[in-house]
């Protein structure tokens, strides 16, 4: 998965969180510099407890400072676009109010979406893939997580590559107004933060 997208998006920074900080020490300078760097912020995530995992979310606890990203100082998220993309363990009918879950993954994002509001981004939509496991990984079902792993990563490149889907996105769905990104250029780049590598690496 991961190098298709590094192969497809030549312009996007992959941070690997992972391999980096599995010590939950960051480098938070450098991680808020890949961050100002770039027009479009990716989240890729295994969805863990009905959220990103422990590592992502301690990552942004500790790299969106005040006075970086949000504060009457903090611009520097300012009109950049946040998109989540994960997978779920559980299948797709199982978010829904009347499914198990009892709550449509939508509404899941709503702490993303507040960010967004805090920090002056536009959320860009999610990107979801559900029936993805660990407890799943059975040899017999290898053909077909790898099939649902490959149809998502060619949902992120379209998303990315599509600027006139994106801009119907941000016209669409934008939690704060002021000052909207454009897209008008041909080239754009992004940086795709992503937490336990290992479950799309198998």
């Amino acid at each position: 998965m991961l190098e298709d997208l590094q192969q497809n998006l030549p312009n996007a920074v992959f941070d690997d969180l992972d391999s980096q900080y599995s010590n939950f020490e960051y480098d938070i300078e450098a991680e808020q510099q890949k961050l100002v760097a770039a027009d479009i912020i990716v989240l890729q995530f295994p969805f863990y407890w009905h959220s990103m995992p422990a590592l992502m979310q301690r990552w942004m606890e500790q790299v969106f400072q005040h006075g970086f990203s949000h504060g009457s100082t903090g611009e520097a998220l300012k009109s950049k676009t946040l998109v989540a993309s994960f997978t779920t363990g559980a299948p797709d009918f199982a978010y829904a109010y009347d499914g198990m879950m009892k709550f449509p993954l939508e509404d899941y994002l709503a702490p993303m979406k507040s960010t967004c509001i805090l920090t002056q981004m536009n959320f860009g939509g999610f990107i979801a893939t559900s029936g993805v496991s660990y407890s799943d990984r059975k040899p017999e079902n290898e053909a077909a997580t790898r099939a649902k792993l490959e149809d998502h990563t060619g949902l992120i490149i379209a998303q990315a590559q599509n600027y006139d889907a994106l801009d119907a996105i941000l016209k669409e769905d934008v939690y704060y107004p002021i000052g909207g990104a454009s897209y008008e250029t041909t080239e754009f780049k992004a940086v795709m933060i992503a937490d336990n590598i290992k479950q799309y690496q198998a």
